[in-house]
């Protein structure tokens, strides 16, 4: 294993910040792995599995069961880990910019359209090598304004050539679910069959660039771009991983979470080893557009009635709503067929404020389909 330190802030600040990534296996003898906990700082679940599969990996790297490159980076955001309000940590925005620190990654595809003008061929591997090599150049030239995109840069040049991109995150309140890109719909289903992940939501396009398809949605937008003839695969696997909810740290959780990564890795041929029999998968594919974000219609005590993974219908009531003054109370329904599968944790909400999420297989949203 190698450690490496990535320095994100200037000498020239009083304050500095430094990324620190570990690397298990060879680079160029197989597949390349990217693995990052935490880039919303103050979502803790993904930085105590990281724990386990630093270990699982080292001793895998020491009885040679690495085929590849393995590259870990346990807590992706120095700058929001040191960021507090009132005791409190807050590690979703940049507290300088106010920028989400997993939004506005670069698309590196714009690039490419112009500097693979004439180079592509009709072999898909001399083009997939091709791409790999001009997204790093477009990567390196990428010139950050602050540290925040210090950090950006540094957390896409690491994952831009990857053949697999674990991003693990958490909700609020959830059960494990997993963002993809829709021409990844069948790749990723090894890894929301062994997590148990309870939604897999796809979308070309989330809205907003975010991490994982910074990494990925060049691989549908090249050949979109340069057409049929250039055969381009989907060569990039990456997703966001939703590891329950903030809450949910523990060791039975972090175990069974890092098995679960190790076991898909093993099944993807990564890893020298036998993987457990993949259980049965607890969802299918269903579309971001699809998914029911639940608003309160006025400021009350939040009482869930459903429980999360549950399937509910058009209808069911998911919960109630009282206004603790005089008493009103509003049940709030489901308006399409689906899995609940995400809930916020307060329990006294304001007007507008999120309720949950249902995971619909229609689509009817468009726009930015992410939480702020």
């Amino acid at each position: 294993m190698q450690s490496h330190n990535h320095p994100i802030s200037i000498p020239e600040q009083s304050i500095t910040s430094v990324l620190t990534s570990f690397h298990y296996g060879a680079p160029g003898t197989g597949k390349k792995v990217y693995i990052q906990a935490a880039l919303h700082a103050d979502e803790v679940p993904g930085m105590l599995v990281a724990q386990f599969l630093r270990s699982e990996l080292a001793a895998l790297e020491d009885a040679g069961k690495i085929r590849g490159e393995v590259v870990l980076v346990p807590a992706a955001n120095p700058i929001g880990l040191a960021q507090a309000i009132h005791g409190a940590p807050f590690g979703r925005f940049d507290l300088a910019s106010g920028t989400n620190f997993n939004r506005a990654y670069k698309h590196v595809a714009a690039d490419l359209i112009v500097s693979l003008e004439g180079k592509l061929t009709g072999d898909a591997a001399h083009n997939v090598a091709l791409i790999r090599e001009h997204a790093r150049a477009s990567v390196a030239n990428w010139h950050p304004r602050n540290d925040t995109e210090a950090l950006k840069k540094t957390l896409l040049g690491l994952a831009i050539d990857a053949d697999i991109v674990l991003d693990l995150h958490c909700d609020n309140e959830a059960a494990i679910h997993i963002y993809a890109g829709t021409p990844l719909a069948q790749a990723a289903m090894p890894l929301s069959s062994y997590l148990g992940s309870r939604a897999l939501l796809l979308a070309l396009e989330a809205g907003e660039e975010p991490f994982d398809e910074a990494c990925s949605r060049l691989w549908w937008d090249l050949p979109a771009h340069f057409g049929p003839h250039y055969p381009i695969p989907p060569a990039c696997m990456a997703v966001t991983v939703e590891l329950r909810g903030e809450m949910d740290v523990n060791y039975d959780f972090a175990k069974r979470d890092a098995r679960a990564l190790l076991n898909y890795l093993a099944h993807e041929g990564v890893l020298d080893i036998t993987p457990d029999p993949m259980p049965a998968p607890l969802c299918q594919p269903t579309p971001l557009e699809g998914v029911e974000p639940i608003s309160a219609p006025h400021s009350g005590v939040l009482v869930f009635l459903r429980e999360l993974g549950d399937e509910v219908k058009a209808g069911d009531a998911i919960a109630d709503l009282i206004e603790p003054v005089n008493g009103k109370t509003t049940t709030l329904r489901a308006q399409v067929d689906g899995v609940f599968f995400a809930r916020t944790a307060h329990r006294h909400l304001l007007r507008g404020m999120a309720v949950c999420k249902i995971a619909g297989p229609v689509a009817y949203r468009a726009g930015n389909l992410l939480s702020d």
